[in-house]
């Protein structure tokens, strides 16, 4: 089978696509055909500086296909069952970058039949901790559903991005009133087809007095993907009790809070990382997400404020430069 793998850390001149071995599922194991794998920034961050832990890794994360055959313990009715696929290279040498692949049952999770691969290879990292991010509120919900943020504000900076994106279609399924900030009219517009009800352009308009004037008691959480810099807008339309989820960063950023305000709104300052999210939170998110998929509730797509780029496999280094240079929307990788 074809897989694009890498024997040493940097850029993504180091990915060569080779022929591997046919991997066979070990108990309660599932092997999957990949169609489509997705690219995110973990991928290609993984690529370039995290020590290689075997000979050589298939780099990528997410994926969806279908699983054509399965390990002992494992249901043998599985076999055909459209898949999408999360922390498909968490601790093991095999990811999405590749033709097959095997990985435990838990991380094929059933895509319906209505769902594309493209928006299964979507799901993981980016659904994930958007997921996350929305169920940090104290007295919130430990697991999204219609209806567990009504009455509730959400900001999400970068409302464009992948994760800002998943945010803004989890809340507005889950009931919330979201405000999106972004950095450019065309961004707008996508922000606002994810579902944004508010969209507020950081670079022409005063975001805390826009924030205010739409939510004049704060927002309850604020989905972050900049707090170095954002820290004083944060502080400045955070509601009492609320909180500012942290999902992103560079190496070397210092977030600086004013204490006494922050202990007077009682508020609550989350960091996240999916991979070291305890299993019940992921599992958490996972069944949301297949609710909010088995709904209709998330789309990609330009018309649902993710434009999708497609890559074949052997292009797999350009798909990583991609994402590594800010691409907008959606980079996928045609598999299958």
């Amino acid at each position: 089978m074809r897989a694009v793998v890498y024997r040493e850390n940097g850029p993504s001149s180091v990915l060569r696509l080779v022929e591997r071995p046919m991997p066979e599922p070990e108990p309660g194991e599932v092997r999957v055909r990949v169609h489509v794998s997705g690219v995110n920034p973990t991928d290609w961050k993984a690529r370039a500086g995290t020590p290689l832990s075997s000979p050589e890794q298939v780099p990528n994360q997410d994926g969806a296909g279908v699983i054509d055959s399965v390990g002992p313990g494992v249901e043998p009715d599985r076999v055909g069952e459209r898949v999408w696929l999360w922390e498909a290279a968490r601790q093991r040498t095999g990811g999405t970058a590749a033709e097959y692949l095997v990985v435990p049952s838990v991380h094929a999770v059933t895509l319906p039949d209505s769902a594309p691969f493209e928006l299964g290879a979507s799901l993981g990292v980016p659904f994930l901790t958007a997921h996350r991010a929305l169920t940090i509120n104290e007295g919130g919900p430990r697991q999204l559903t219609p209806g567990t943020l009504d009455g509730r504000t959400v900001l999400v900076a970068g409302g464009a991005g992948a994760v800002g994106n998943a945010s803004i279609q989890l809340a507005r399924w889950a009931g919330a009133t979201v405000i999106a900030t972004v950095s450019s009219p065309e961004k707008a517009a996508l922000a606002t087809s994810a579902g944004a009800q508010y969209v507020i352009n950081y670079r022409v308009q005063d975001v805390a007095a826009e924030v205010r004037r739409i939510a004049s008691g704060g927002v309850d959480t604020v989905v972050e993907v900049a707090a170095a810099a954002n820290a004083p807008l944060d502080v400045a339309v955070l509601a009492r009790q609320g909180a500012v989820a942290i999902y992103a960063g560079t190496p070397g950023d210092i977030v600086a809070t004013p204490v006494r305000e922050l202990m007077t709104l009682n508020a609550r300052w989350q960091y996240i990382l999916v991979y070291t999210m305890t299993n019940a939170t992921k599992a958490d998110g996972v069944a949301a997400i297949s609710a909010a998929v088995r709904a209709g509730a998330v789309r990609v797509g330009e018309d649902a404020g993710l434009p999708l780029s497609h890559f074949p496999l052997d292009q797999t280094a350009a798909a990583h430069d991609a994402v590594e240079h800010g691409a907008v929307g959606k980079v996928l990788i045609d598999v299958g």
